[in-house]
């Protein structure tokens, strides 16, 4: 079983510690640059002109202006995506909700629905750079 010794990679330690504050952090801070700069290599390679003629014959002739249809399109999908998310956020907030976010909290303990599995490293790492966890 190699879990532990996964997350003890990962972690660098046996626990949330500054190395793995200072881990995720980096990659927090890194990781949208990485991938803006991923997402403009691929516009590149896509709109390479004569990217996809191996012959070299020109085909301009069969090129149909497509933008503002294309354009269009994206723009009404992205709206309509809006109005549903702002449809959601303000007629219906506690839709998606967790009815454990009403009880009242313990500061004395954690709560018995948090587990301590990795995919609350960034929940631990948070609280561990609070200083004083009483004072806000």
């Amino acid at each position: 079983y190699i879990g532990t010794n996964l997350v003890e990679w990962i972690w660098g330690g046996f626990s949330v510690d500054k190395a793995t504050l200072t881990r995720f952090f980096a990659f927090h801070f890194i990781l949208p640059f990485i991938i803006t700069a991923l997402a403009m290599v691929h516009l590149l390679f896509l709109h390479e002109t004569g990217s996809n003629n191996p012959t070299g014959i020109p085909s301009d002739t069969d090129k149909i202006p497509f933008h503002p249809y294309y354009t269009i399109k994206d723009i009404l999908g992205a709206m309509l995506l809006i109005l549903a998310l702002m449809l959601l956020v303000l007629f219906m907030p506690d839709l998606l909700g967790d009815p454990d976010n009403y009880t009242p909290a313990n500061p004395l303990n954690t709560p018995p629905h948090i587990k301590p599995e990795w995919y609350f490293l960034f929940a631990y790492a948070i609280l561990r750079s609070i200083p004083n966890k009483l004072g806000g």
